[in-house]
């Protein structure tokens, strides 16, 4: 969540991810890039609510590119593997687009 201290930000997402799962109103979508693909691997510590968030409807849509730089291809455990134009066109069709 933003730059800065790497924990900080683990703590922020956390956050973010559990209140997300308790809301009765969804995003249709959360696109997953750069290091936040580490989010929805292996040994994730915010990867059961993450499959909880796609339990309930919302596309989880990960960054091919970014797996790949990481070297996580192979441990996905939620979402979908997209491309970079897969979240442009998201955003596009969005109403509103929250970046964090």
């Amino acid at each position: 969540m933003g730059t800065g201290d790497e924990a900080l930000g683990l703590q922020l997402m956390t956050n973010y991810l559990r209140l997300i799962n308790e809301e009765t109103e969804m995003p249709r979508f959360i696109a997953f890039y750069n290091s936040g693909v580490k989010l929805i691997c292996k040994d994730s510590p915010v990867i059961e609510v993450t499959k909880a968030i796609e339990k309930k409807g919302v596309k989880l849509i990960v960054c091919k590119t970014c797996l790949q730089h990481f070297n996580l291809t192979d441990k996905i455990e939620v979402g979908v593997v997209g491309t970079m134009m897969d979240i442009v066109e998201l955003q596009k069709m969005a109403d509103k687009v929250i970046t964090l």
